[in-house]
């Protein structure tokens, strides 16, 4: 099961990045990940480009083909990089040229574009740091954190030298075990099975930041078999060589009572 949406990779996307908001570092590989859900023909970021802060930005712009996009801060305390770049996403909106967007902030200003970007049949990718407000990321139908893209990267740098990088990872919590429980449940059939890939493609819907990379597993079918609360099963699919899993919740038994 990979961590990728229902979208084919050859859609069109729009990535707009809000310069202001998000870290020069990795850019490279935060572009990497985007390819995985789509063709990112619109590449853009805003930003006031005459603020020494965006200077790490200007050196990557080239190498990666991101258009800057100038917005001048008018008045302080205002963010106008966030109106210059809502606008232009609905300018891209209404120009039917993309199938999808990807939204790269940690600001919680670009809610109300997520959503209404879903609203128009757009599939909203979302990349930011964890320190992202929740309504952001359920606004989108996928949130990555960009400290995964960037505990991916160091994992690679560093397999000669394993204890150099210590990237922290959420803990499986009771709450993450319930949330997949339930989904399983929704999903199965009478004898309790579900089809793992409609298992992952729920839990995006439920939890749109949720990803088996955020608690140390590259995919969905390590992460449930390290939690030991589920039965795995590999079935033959009559259309491909790969087989098709399965999951289904394993049985509690009660303790028999004492007489």
């Amino acid at each position: 099961m990979s961590n990728t949406l229902n979208m084919n990779t050859n859609s069109n996307l729009a990535v707009l990045i809000d310069g202001d908001n998000i870290p020069s570092a990795h850019v490279k590989e935060m572009m990497e990940e985007i390819a995985k859900y789509g063709n990112p023909t619109i590449k853009r970021i805003y930003g006031d480009w005459t603020s020494p802060h965006l200077s790490k930005w200007k050196n990557l712009l080239l190498e990666n083909a991101i258009t800057p996009i100038q917005q001048y801060a008018y008045t302080t305390g205002k963010n106008a990089t966030d109106s210059a770049m809502i606008i232009d996403a609905m300018d891209i909106l209404y120009s039917e040229k993309v199938n999808g967007f990807c939204l790269v902030s940690s600001d919680s200003d670009f809610t109300k574009l997520a959503t209404r970007l879903r609203e128009a049949g757009m599939q909203v990718i979302g990349i930011g740091e964890k320190k992202t407000p929740n309504p952001f990321i359920v606004a989108c139908d996928k949130f990555i954190y960009i400290e995964i893209i960037r505990k991916q990267t160091e994992k690679k740098e560093n397999l000669s030298q394993k204890d150099n990088v210590k990237v922290s990872i959420d803990n499986i919590t009771p709450k993450v075990i319930l949330l997949i429980s339930t989904t399983i449940s929704d999903l199965s059939d009478e004898e309790g099975w579900a089809f793992l890939g409609d298992v992952g493609s729920l839990l995006q819907k439920k939890q749109p930041n949720f990803d088996s990379r955020n608690y140390g597993f590259e995919k969905l079918t390590p992460l449930i078999k390290s939690i030991g609360n589920f039965e795995i099963e590999q079935r033959v699919n009559p259309k491909s060589k790969n087989k098709l899993i399965f999951v289904k919740n394993k049985e509690k038994h009660s303790p028999k009572s004492k007489n």
